[in-house]
């Protein structure tokens, strides 16, 4: 199975299913992660609100510096080492499963890479994408899932991380309350 992706202004994007991925039914958890810093400050917020066919992440963040980020979903729900560049939270998510990195890329997209996030004048961003056939479940396996802001723009081809260079955000998703 392969997902859809879309995102506002982007079009829709086919990007490969995690193991599990089935579009649950019945009653529907919402899922949110707080984005942290470097500095383990507070960097926003992304919101899962998942439907009958999939999840929307709604991203809001703030402290950027102005322009495009690469923002992907990482493979471990791990944002302990945020002095570290945020390296616990593994590869993006799908990383290693027979495809490449990038949305543009012919042998891509892994699961994880998302269209880029711009920042205005003021350092805050916000953006809305659409995963169809994604659960919140399937973000919250085992090891979890964590989503990434990099510092600089993803190009959407290169390997491993489209240059979008360091971490400079990281929250691990989690149910909400």
């Amino acid at each position: 199975m392969r997902l859809m992706l879309a995102a506002m202004a982007f079009g829709t994007l086919t990007v490969p299913a995690l193991a599990g991925d089935e579009p649950a039914a019945g009653i529907m958890t919402t899922g949110y992660a707080e984005l942290k810093n470097a500095a383990g400050e507070a960097a926003g917020s992304a919101m899962l609100k998942p439907g009958p066919k999939g999840l929307v992440l709604r991203v809001e963040a703030t402290g950027l510096t102005p322009g495009w980020h690469g923002m992907h979903l990482h493979e471990k729900g791990d944002c302990s080492d945020n002095a570290a560049g945020f390296k616990a939270s593994g590869a993006h998510a799908g990383h290693g499963d027979g495809v490449k990195h990038g949305l543009l890329n012919p042998e891509g997209p892994e699961f994880g890479d998302l269209p880029n996030l711009y920042a205005g004048a003021d350092g805050s961003a916000k953006g809305e994408f659409y995963i169809a056939g994604a659960t919140l479940d399937s973000l919250l396996d085992a090891d979890g899932t964590a989503v990434i802001i990099h510092a600089a723009e993803d190009d959407h081809t290169a390997q491993p991380i489209g240059n979008a260079g360091g971490r400079v955000a990281c929250g691990v998703v989690q149910k909400a309350q």
